[in-house]
């Protein structure tokens, strides 16, 4: 999910803004880069009929063609089952979701959250405990059972808000399949009222205080949690993205924005999201509490077990965090890779000050580093440049990390989501979704890294560190896959030499690798299944080879959803795979059908054979 205003205060790059003249470059871009671009080839490969002529499936599976129906679409031989829906009860006295009331506050609060996102499991002993993020409502959904489709009541807004956040449970494979362990001492939510401590630069921050916090130490919530993380010491993070939707000024009719809240889209025109979360909590009033938006956009950290408390990582940035993906540098730093889920945005780079040890105490690796942005250069060439360099205080870097980023120049992208590392090769991806403003504003400038005009398909971007070290401060980088439609285009928009009939998608979303070195992709696009996006039907998740760059569609999600959110049980017999927001404009009744009202849920995907998957 992204919000649609496009960011602001933006440099201009000293790119070429001719799409001719970018192309033009190709051979040029082949011969001097390691990488070269490999996405651009000459149009005439990028038509269909030679793109399948080496279209090959895996041997894993045999792909599935594009779907429209309300349905999960699986390859021959396996099979899903649900595991967990909204509004599901995690302790034994909760009660079921009802179809009717569509629940209530107290019944949310103990319930599994709206709006499954990014996911991970945790081994604790013999016991498995899933995590995921609850990333907003559906308010004509939530409250289809008002006149207004909205929240009316104090309750009502209570339910929504309870709703945010995350849940986290045991879960438990029976003979009936995968089921979640009521009354686990494991099970809770966390909301937007959960407290949290505040670590790194901004502790104790003036631009955090709060007449609730005035000593800038502790903050209540987390909300909008999109993509994740998983630490090597056992944790969980959950990242903050669109947080500007949910603050207003209603006790203030003159409100404007200032500088800062207009680059994070806070409280525009005065006015949230419909969630009216200010009539019942003045915290999110700017009018009253004007950093209370400061506290959020934050990375957070998790200890699935509960045994310690909740912290916002304030090191790594405030921004519209996608995922946080983790990776231990062959020098022992420890590298967190972030995208900031806007038009025009960045991506971003965590370094750690202190070293990993695998026997350690790391608690604390996330609290002190530097933080990076991207700067991508046409040679195929590319740097990590230090927002130390911005020219603001330590804890305005990070406050305004988008600020920062584009004091020290970075390239604006088109909206970083999910960046993943592959497990056996110093590389990593990163999927940029789309833009529509991509060579139409100055600070959306056309550039090899982003090269189509108003880019609707989406492509995904790969980049390797110098000296194969993430911590490196230099890369070289080229593009994986450019999505498109080659049966509607000839050029760019077709997409390279990968896409074809049998693949087509757009909007590449979540990106995750399996312990084998595969790459999921999955997508959050346009589900019309016409003009310019005819034949790609619903969203879907492909696998990619890294290696040969082919690419494999293996299913395809029930109407108007995204597929989201990605993990495996311990023996990696089982794919956990979310479907958020099915029915998102009225047109599904899954998983429970017909005449039921949509929810959005995790399934079990499993092998008939009992074999692993990834």
């Amino acid at each position: 999910m992204t919000n649609d205003s496009p960011s602001l205060d933006t440099k201009d790059e000293p790119h070429e803004t001719d799409l001719d003249l970018i192309l033009a470059r190709r051979e040029f871009l082949k011969n001097t880069a390691s990488y070269g671009a490999s996405a651009f080839v000459s149009a005439t490969s990028l038509n269909a009929a030679s793109a399948l002529a080496d279209d090959q499936p895996p041997t894993a599976f045999k792909p599935v063609s594009a779907s429209t129906n309300d349905t999960v679409v699986l390859p021959e031989g396996y099979e899903y089952s649900i595991l967990i829906r909204w509004g599901d009860p995690i302790y034994s006295n909760g009660p079921e979701f009802d179809p009717e009331t569509l629940g209530s506050a107290a019944s949310q609060a103990i319930s599994v959250g709206d709006n499954n996102d990014g996911m991970d499991t945790f081994t604790v002993g013999t016991r498995t405990i899933l995590v995921f993020n609850n990333e907003f409502t559906n308010l004509e959904i939530m409250f289809s059972n008002r006149a207004s489709r909205s929240p009316e009541t104090n309750d009502d807004v209570d339910k929504g808000k309870y709703a945010h956040g995350l849940t986290i449970v045991e879960i438990k494979e029976t003979n009936k399949g995968w089921k979640i362990v009521k009354d686990s001492e494991f099970n809770r939510r966390i909301t937007p009222n959960t407290e949290f401590s505040v670590v790194g630069p901004a502790v104790g921050s003036d631009l955090i205080k709060t007449t609730n916090d005035p000593l800038g130490k502790k903050i209540l919530g987390t909300f909008n949690n999109c993509g994740n993380g998983k630490t090597p010491w056992g944790t969980y993070l959950a990242c903050e993205e669109n947080i500007n939707g949910y603050f207003s000024s209603n006790l203030n009719e003159k409100f404007t924005q200032n500088r800062y809240e207009k680059r994070y889209g806070i409280a525009k025109n005065g006015q949230d999201w419909g969630y009216k979360w200010a009539q019942t909590d003045t915290r999110f009033d700017v009018s009253i509490e004007p950093n209370e938006p400061n506290r959020h956009g934050w990375i957070v950290e998790i200890d699935p077990t509960g045994e310690r408390k909740p912290k916002k990582l304030t090191a790594l940035g405030r921004f519209k965090h996608e995922n946080a993906e983790l990776v231990i540098s062959t020098s022992g730093r420890v590298i967190v890779y972030m995208g900031d889920d806007e038009r025009g945005e960045f991506l971003y780079k965590f370094v750690s000050k202190a070293k990993y040890e695998a026997q350690g105490n790391n608690s604390d690796l996330l609290h002190e580093g530097e933080l990076y942005v991207a700067k991508f250069y046409d040679d195929g060439s590319g740097k990590w440049i230090s927002l130390s360099d911005a020219n603001l205080s330590k804890e305005e870097t990070v406050v305004y990390a988008r600020i920062a980023a584009s004091n020290v120049g970075g390239t604006t992208m088109d909206r970083p989501e999910w960046v993943a590392v592959n497990p056996h090769k110093a590389e990593a991806y990163v999927s940029l979704t789309n833009n529509k403003y991509r060579g139409e504003k100055p600070s959306h400038p056309l550039n090899m890294a982003n090269p189509r005009r108003k880019n609707p398909y989406g492509h995904i971007l790969r980049w390797t560190p110098k000296n194969k070290d993430h911590a490196e401060n230099n890369f070289y980088w080229d593009i994986f896959v450019l999505a498109g439609n080659p049966y509607e285009h000839s050029d760019l928009y077709g997409g390279s030499w990968n896409i074809n009939a049998n693949n087509m998608f757009n909007s590449p979303d979540g990106l995750k690798f399996d312990s084998r070195g595969n790459l999921w992709i999955q997508t959050d696009g346009d589900y019309s299944n016409k003009d310019e996006f005819a034949g790609m039907g619903n969203n879907q998740m492909l696998m990619a080879d890294p290696g040969t760059a082919k690419i494999h569609r293996f299913l395809v999600g029930p109407k108007e959803c995204e597929i989201t959110g990605l993990t495996w049980s311990p023996d990696k017999r089982t794919m956990f795979v979310g479907i958020q927001h099915p029915g998102q404009k009225g047109g599904s009744n899954w998983p429970d059908g017909k005449n039921s009202v949509p929810r959005s849920a995790i399934i079990a995907v499993k092998r008939n054979d009992g074999k692993a998957i990834g």
